[in-house]
């Protein structure tokens, strides 16, 4: 008797094993398989019991959650959707999460280990605490600015502090309401199907993932490697390049769009906008010095985040004479994000360096306890501070007295440059119309905003496109925004 008692009770010990170790096996191995099941429904019912923690600007929430008394219980809402939709981004029960929602999604959401009071607390209490706050470097009024400046019209703009790389604003247009897409319904999909097959892509963030041929904003970069260089010694000496100038290696000839460009000094290029000096410049810089200088302003980075990816801005580093002197311009195969061209104007404006461009300020818990900080970081070294003088002087002889006037700004000091991009086979698109700028207020010890703007469908005429004319008298409400907020 006792034998099979001792028989039983190790059978029974054998069965309680065998489960332990499938248990295991299931807790283990085959969770992640199981939670990502389509078929399992607990994740999604968690994930929206609760309310989203919100995304700030200005420390006033811009979005929020509603209880729609469903199975998935909380939607997201937004105040002025697309006005901020770049920013935030959209966060939707159906097709997930971008952005800054994206990004921050386990701080919102709850299920970020850095919200909980103790180590592991989440995984043995079963639980998650509230959703956190995002308080971002967005300003409204500058924000609204650069929106209502656009008008619906396709384009983006861009602005930063120089001293530190907070973002100030970043729009994209025209823009969409990521409320649309909060849910699950019908309505959801409709929504999701109309804005991804719109011809002017709504829900493309022109700022910060669209690359444009940046034109003769590009002529910045391009002086800038001129002065560190020493090809130019003396802005206002003549530069001996004749007009019309011919391509390196070609019988193209490039022409001006404005007078007196033969023989004219960087200054007067700068000024005026002179392609055959500004081409001629890069030529005799080289391309180990343009790429160099390119390089110093952010171009061909692949790893640019804010935290969300920055598309890379292109300018190539194997090219033959011709495309050299072309690039030097802004054209052939050189890109930029407006981002980018913030960061471009944000260096002259800044004395040389390039700060690191960020968009989250602070992360907090629900009741305001911090629980992350981010602030000034070093990028690049753009240019020498003697250099970054040079050139601001250069920019706003453009605004006082040159191609930039549509951008001056009374009480204030504005530089700024035009740019006109060709685009299109056989250049046969409506150019891109360009401004990159800074201000300083009068009574401010160094300039507050730097801005890049580009429209891509100005409302004009072919001959009658231009920076100054369509997308200057967009910085310059940006500019005011942000020296007045």
């Amino acid at each position: 008797m006792t034998r099979c008692m001792r028989h039983a009770a190790a059978f029974c010990v054998l069965l309680l094993a065998a489960l332990l170790v499938n248990a295991a096996r299931v807790h283990v191995v085959e969770a992640p398989s199981l939670v990502d099941n389509p078929a399992n429904h607990r994740t999604a019912i968690a994930r929206y019991a609760q309310p989203r923690g919100d995304i700030l600007v200005d420390g006033r929430p811009v979005t929020g959650s509603r209880d729609t008394g469903r199975r998935l219980r909380y939607e997201r809402t937004y105040r002025h959707g697309p006005l901020f939709a770049p920013v935030t981004g959209y966060a939707s029960q159906t097709y997930g999460t971008s952005l800054l929602e994206n990004i921050e999604d386990g701080i919102l959401s709850g299920t970020d280990p850095l919200l909980s009071p103790l180590p592991f607390w989440n995984d043995l209490s079963r639980g998650r605490p509230p959703g956190g706050r995002i308080l971002t470097t967005i300003r409204e009024a500058v924000q609204r600015a650069a929106y209502e400046g656009l008008n619906g019209r396709r384009g983006a703009v861009a602005a930063v502090e120089p001293a530190t790389g907070r973002i100030l604003a970043l729009v994209s247009s025209p823009s969409y309401d990521p409320g649309e897409l909060a849910g699950s319904g019908q309505d959801t999909a409709d929504a999701w199907t109309r804005l991804n097959g719109a011809h002017a892509r709504p829900m493309l963030n022109r700022a910060i993932r669209q690359t444009y041929p940046p034109g003769s904003a590009f002529k910045i970069v391009t002086a800038a490697a001129a002065l560190d260089s020493g090809v130019v010694d003396d802005v206002d000496a003549p530069t001996r390049t004749p007009d019309p100038y011919v391509l390196p290696g070609t019988g193209t000839r490039l022409p001006n769009a404005t007078e007196g460009c033969e023989n004219a000094s960087l200054a007067y290029a700068i000024q005026w906008s002179c392609n055959s000096v500004m081409a001629g410049l890069g030529a005799r810089v080289g391309l180990s010095g343009m790429v160099e200088a390119a390089v110093g302003f952010g171009f061909n980075d692949e790893g640019l985040r804010i935290p969300a990816a920055v598309s890379r801005s292109n300018f190539d580093t194997d090219m033959s004479a011709d495309q050299l002197a072309l690039s030097s311009i802004g054209q052939f195969n050189t890109t930029a994000t407006p981002l980018q061209m913030a960061m471009v104007s944000a260096a002259v404006a800044g004395g040389g360096p390039v700060r690191y461009p960020y968009l989250v300020e602070r992360v907090t818990r629900a009741d305001g306890d911090p629980v992350a900080q981010y602030g000034p970081r070093s990028y690049r070294q753009a240019m020498s501070p003697a250099t970054a003088l040079r050139l601001r002087r250069l920019m706003v002889r453009a605004v006082e007295e040159g191609t930039g006037s549509n951008a001056a700004i009374k009480g204030a000091v504005v530089g700024g440059k035009t740019g006109t991009a060709q685009h299109g086979v056989g250049n046969a698109g409506v150019p891109y119309a360009w401004f990159i700028s800074w201000a300083q207020a009068a009574d401010a010890a160094q300039p507050g905003v730097a801005v890049a703007v580009v429209v891509e469908d100005a409302a004009a005429d072919r001959e009658e496109i231009s920076g100054g004319g369509s997308a200057a008298p967009i910085a310059r409400a940006v500019m005011k925004a942000a020296l007045r907020d």
